[in-house]
C-alpha cells in the first residue's frame, strides 16, 4: 500500500510542476497499478483522477482551436456567386452618381435655353449639386459607422429616388437648385457601397473587385448619354430627369435582399446576427464557415471623425484626404479643360476667344446629335482607366500604382505648354485621363483597406468629401483662369500633380494582402487572452526555476 501511495505522489507532483506528460504518467503508473490487485479503491481513485484532468485539458485545447474571426471566414468563404450578386447591387450607387454628373452637363444647355438663364446661373446647378455631396459625406460616413452599411446606403439612395423624381417636376430656376442640391445630398452617400462591398470581399479578390465596381460608372455615364440622346430630342428634360431613375428603381425593389455586414455587426456585439449572415453568403456560395465559435471584437465608440486622428491613422488620414482631393480637382479640371482646347485648337488659340466671353453669355444653343456622339466617345475613355487600374493593382504595390499613374499625368501635362497639333494634343489629354481615372481608383481599393472596421465608412465619407472640394475649385481654374493665362492654369496642374505623387509616395502603410482591420481599439477578449497568456507564460518560468 505505502509503495502505491508514493507512486501516486511522485506521479502527481510531476504532473503538478509540468516537467511529466500524461501519456508517460498513463503507462507508467498503470504497470504499477496492475502489480497492486489487491487495492481496488487505490486504483480507482487515481484513474478517476487522470480522466479528469486529462478531460480538462482537452477541453481548454478544444476551446482554445475553435474560433474563428470574422476575416477568416470570408477568406475560407471565398469569392463566389453572392458576390456577383453583391456586384451589381452596390454598383446601381456608382452607376447613379455617374448619371448625375452626366444629367448635369446635359441639362444645364436646356435650361439655359428655356429658362434664359446668365451662364453663371446655369453654373450653379453644378456648384449646388457638389455642394450638396461635400456636405452630406461625413454624414452618411457616420450613419454607416453607427447604425450599419445596409441603413445608410439603402436610406441615401431613396432619398435620391424621392428628390430625384421631384425635379422632374421643378416648375422654376429656384425649386431646381433646391432640389438637386438635395440629389447631391443622398448622392454623397453612394461611396458607402464600396464600404459594404469591401467587407465581403476576401483578400485575394479585394484589389480586382473593386476595380471592376468602377465598371459601373463607366456603364452608368454610358447610359444616361445615350438616354439623353433617345429622350432629349422627342420628350425633354423633364422626363430624362424621371427615366434617369431607373436604376434607383431596381435598387428600391432589391435592397431587401441586401445584407449588414458581418464585420459591422461583430463590431457592435451581434455575432449571432453576423454569423446567419456568413452561414447565409456560405451557402450561396456553396462553401462552408470554419467550426468553431465567431470571435466578437466589439467597440461601441464608433464613426468617430476625431478616431481618424489618433497617432497611428493621423498622417494617412492627411494624405489619404490629398491624395483623393487631388485626383478630383486633376480628373475634372482635365474634363474642362479638354473642351477649351478643342474649341480653341490648341493651348496658343484659348486666349485669343476670350475676349468673346462676354458677348455670348445668353446665347442659347441646344445640344444636337453630334454632340450627344462626342460626348459618348468622351465618355468611353474611362474604360481604358480601369484597364490601366485592373493591370496594376495586383502586379505592384498599392502606394507604388499611385505613385505610378499620377507621375504619368505629370509627363502629359507638359506637352500641353507648346502648340501642338489637335491629334498629339488628343493623344496626350487620353494618356492623362487614362492615368488620372487609374490612379483614383486605386485610391478606392486602398482606403477602404487601411481603415479599421470602425471608421472605415466615415474615413471613405470625408475623403470623398474631399474629392468634392476639389470638383467645386477645379472649374474656376480650368474655365476662369484660363481666359487669363494657358501656362499659369496648366502649371497648377502640373504643381498639384506633383503633390499628388509626393503624397502617394509619403503614404505610411502598405496595405496590399493585409487583412481588414476590425477595430481602433484591442478588444476585451484580446486583452484578456494576452494576459492568460502572459501568466501563464510567468508560471511556467517559476516552476522550471523552481524545479532546477
Amino acid at each position: 500500500m505505502s509503495r502505491l501511495t508514493r507512486s501516486v505522489q511522485v506521479a502527481y507532483n510531476r504532473w503538478k510542476d509540468s516537467s511529466f506528460s500524461f501519456g508517460k504518467f498513463r503507462k507508467s503508473d498503470k504497470s504499477i497499478l496492475k502489480s497492486e490487485n489487491n487495492e481496488p479503491n487505490d486504483e480507482g481513485a487515481c484513474a478517476d483522477l487522470e480522466q479528469e484532468d486529462l478531460g480538462n485539458r482537452t477541453t481548454r485545447s478544444s476551446e482554445n482551436s475553435e474560433i474563428f474571426t470574422v476575416e477568416e471566414a470570408v477568406e475560407a468563404i471565398g469569392f463566389g456567386r453572392f458576390q456577383w450578386k453583391l456586384t451589381l447591387l452596390t454598383g446601381i450607387a456608382w452607376m447613379v452618381d455617374a448619371m448625375e454628373m452626366v444629367l448635369i452637363s446635359v441639362l444645364s444647355p436646356q435650361l439655359h435655353c428655356e429658362w434664359r438663364l446668365l451662364s453663371w446661373k446655369k453654373a450653379f446647378i453644378a456648384v449646388v449639386v457638389f455642394s450638396g455631396m461635400m456636405l452630406s459625406s461625413t454624414f452618411w460616413g457616420n450613419i454607416s459607422d453607427k447604425y450599419g452599411r445596409k441603413v445608410c446606403l439603402t436610406l441615401c439612395m431613396l432619398w435620391t429616388l424621392y428628390f430625384g423624381l421631384l425635379s422632374a417636376f421643378a416648375p422654376v430656376y429656384g425649386w431646381m437648385l433646391v432640389l438637386q442640391g438635395l440629389v447631391g445630398f443622398g448622392l454623397g452617400g453612394a461611396p458607402q457601397s464600396v464600404t459594404l462591398y469591401t467587407e465581403f470581399l476576401p483578400v485575394k479578390s479585394r484589389g480586382t473587385a473593386i476595380v471592376l465596381l468602377g465598371v459601373f460608372w463607366a456603364v452608368g455615364a454610358v447610359f444616361e448619354v445615350v438616354l439623353a440622346l433617345l429622350v432629349m430630342p422627342t420628350l425633354g428634360w423633364k422626363w430624362l430627369l424621371a427615366f434617369s431613375n431607373l436604376p434607383l428603381l431596381v435598387f428600391a425593389a432589391s435592397c431587401c435582399w441586401l445584407p449588414e455586414s458581418a464585420r459591422f455587426d461583430v463590431l457592435r456585439g451581434r455575432s449571432d446576427k453576423a454569423l446567419n449572415t456568413l452561414i447565409r453568403i456560405a451557402a450561396d456560395n456553396k462553401s462552408s464557415v470554419p467550426a468553431g465559435r465567431l470571435i466578437a471584437n466589439t467597440q461601441t465608440e464608433r464613426g468617430r471623425i476625431k478616431d481618424l486622428f489618433i497617432p497611428e491613422y493621423r498622417r494617412t488620414t492627411l494624405l489619404v484626404w490629398c491624395i483623393w482631393f487631388f485626383s478630383a480637382f486633376l480628373y475634372y479640371g482635365l474634363v474642362l479643360l479638354t473642351t477649351e482646347l478643342f474649341q480653341a485648337g490648341s493651348a496658343c488659340g484659348v486666349t485669343e476667344n476670350s475676349n468673346m466671353e462676354h458677348q455670348c453669355s445668353l446665347m442659347c444653343q441646344y445640344l444636337t446629335i453630334n454632340d450627344y456622339l462626342d460626348l459618348l466617345w468622351t465618355t468611353f475613355a474611362e474604360f481604358p482607366g480601369l484597364l490601366v487600374a485592373l493591370w496594376m493593382v495586383n502586379r505592384t504595390s498599392r502606394r507604388k500604382s499611385m505613385v505610378i499613374c499620377f507621375s504619368l499625368f505629370t509627363v502629359c501635362i507638359l506637352p500641353l505648354y507648346a502648340c501642338t497639333h489637335r491629334i498629339v494634343l488628343t493623344v496626350f489629354i487620353f494618356i492623362a485621363r487614362t492615368s488620372i481615372n487609374g490612379g483614383w481608383q486605386i485610391a478606392y481599393v486602398y482606403t477602404p483597406e487601411v481603415f479599421p472596421t470602425a471608421i472605415r465608412a466615415i474615413g471613405i465619407g470625408t475623403s470623398s468629401g474631399m474629392s468634392r472640394v476639389g470638383a467645386l475649385v477645379t472649374p474656376f481654374i480650368a474655365q476662369v483662369l484660363l481666359k487669363s493665362s494657358v501656362y499659369l492654369t496648366l502649371s497648377v496642374y502640373l504643381i498639384f500633380s506633383l503633390l499628388g505623387t509626393a503624397a502617394c509616395w509619403a503614404l505610411p502603410m502598405e496595405t496590399e494582402g493585409r487583412s481588414l482591420q476590425e477595430s481602433t481599439q484591442r478588444s476585451t477578449e484580446q486583452k484578456h487572452t494576452e494576459k492568460t497568456h502572459d501568466s501563464e507564460t510567468a508560471e511556467s518560468s517559476r516552476n522550471t526555476a523552481h524545479g532546477e
